[in-house]
């Protein structure tokens, strides 16, 4: 993960870097997956713009608009921060597959 030096969170991050992170994904209760993570994160100052957040980006963009988004980024950027995460306990839910929280499992259950 990356952001701009600057930013309110990296400061806030060198303060405190246990962390708890959340991805999920599915557009649907049958595709329903999430990743929940906790662990400690290590930033890194990097002069200009972090490799990895540009390569990311050419992922998700044409080559036309890749290429004026990495011009936009070097402009903008003097320095970013990397953000590494090293997890210490981590948890995948797929709740397609009937993987459902005890908890939610009772709330639907007194629901119903």
């Amino acid at each position: 993960m990356s952001t701009t030096a600057t930013a309110p969170k990296v400061k806030a991050l060198s303060v405190r870097p246990e962390v708890a992170l959340t991805i999920d994904a599915g557009d649907s209760p049958g595709t329903a997956k999430t990743l929940s993570v906790r662990g400690v994160v290590h930033l890194t100052i990097v002069d200009g713009v972090v490799p990895e957040y540009l390569a990311a980006a050419r992922k998700n963009f044409g080559a036309e608009y890749a290429a004026e988004f990495e011009r936009n980024c070097r402009t903008m950027y003097d320095q970013m921060a990397r953000i590494t995460l090293k997890p210490q306990w981590a948890r995948f839910y797929d709740f397609g597959a009937g993987r459902v929280l005890q908890f939610l499992a009772e709330l639907a259950e007194k629901a119903s």
